[in-house]
């Protein structure tokens, strides 16, 4: 490998499979001075598999301005690979302050790029790829977790979120609440012997991975297909559930407004739905 220049090395490691990592993210992680990383416990279980021997300094939420102020300095003048827990850093994980500080700094950064369970999942998902936003981890918290879907119940473009084991039902149950004819991708420990791909709405999915506790075990990647209402006359279920809610925080003009905004469906069909549901509300 030719000589490394001093600076911060952004290093890909596997999601799962150890045969993923990069020659050239082995020849970085060997040649660079320490390695920053998340927790030390695990990644030196991956430079054990190595071969790999270095410092090693665990950078989290809590400490990365600490990290910044003690080793700013020696980032300037050695090499040092930053990695995550698994896949490609920064995506969900620490270092953005870092990187953003270097950057000021005006010091050398690169990337090596490899494995990423987002990506991985979008292949993999049989939904459009040309188009996609990735919004992280879905909230813990139940109420947030229903407004962030309903944010996101009108998104024109792909959306792929992160999903721990003990919040996939709830979040399959609350899919089926609010985006029910949804087509949803369900990945789980991809790359891993234990990987497993569910397809097709919310229900399907939920009674799939309920059949087996071990479907429930996991990291998950959920993929949401787009809002597919291209007719300005439709009004979706989804559409529908938004006018709903709507109209218990804000009058009958106010809520029409707002879904037009946001779907561009014509008023007066929006306004036609919004009366029936208010109506309906009234018996």
């Amino acid at each position: 490998m030719a000589r490394m220049l001093n600076g911060l090395y952004i290093v890909a490691t596997p999601i799962g499979n150890m045969g993923d990592i990069s020659n050239r993210a082995i020849d970085t992680l060997q040649n660079a001075d320490f390695i920053i990383c998340e927790n030390q416990n695990h990644s030196s279980k991956l430079m054990s598999k190595l071969g790999i021997k270095k410092k090693m300094v665990a950078l989290h939420d809590h400490n990365e301005d600490k990290i910044i102020r003690n080793y700013i300095e020696i980032i300037k003048t050695k090499p040092v690979a930053l990695i995550s827990d698994a896949g490609s850093p920064l995506i969900s994980d620490p270092g953005y302050k870092l990187v953003k500080h270097c950057i000021k700094e005006n010091i050398f950064i690169t990337t090596i790029p490899g494995p990423s369970s987002i990506i991985c999942a979008l292949q993999l998902s049989g939904l459009p790829v040309n188009e996609f936003i990735f919004v992280g981890f879905a909230p813990k918290n139940k109420k947030k977790m229903l407004d962030f879907l309903n944010s996101i119940s009108l998104e024109q473009k792909t959306v792929i979120l992160l999903v721990s084991s003990h919040k996939i039902i709830q979040l399959l149950e609350m899919l089926i609440e609010t985006l029910p004819s949804r087509n949803v991708s369900v990945c789980k420990e991809i790359t891993k012997l234990n990987e497993k791909r569910f397809y097709g709405m919310p229900e399907n999915i939920l009674e799939k991975i309920s059949s087996n506790p071990k479907y429930s075990l996991g990291e998950f990647v959920v993929i949401i297909d787009a809002e597919k209402n291209i007719e300005k006359n439709y009004i979706s279920p989804e559409i529908e559930n938004i006018i709903k809610r709507l109209l218990t925080k804000f009058s009958l003009t106010e809520s029409v407004e707002i879904v037009h905004k946001i779907s561009y469906i014509e008023k007066k069909q929006i306004y036609k739905k919004a009366l029936d549901v208010k109506n309906e509300d009234n018996k």
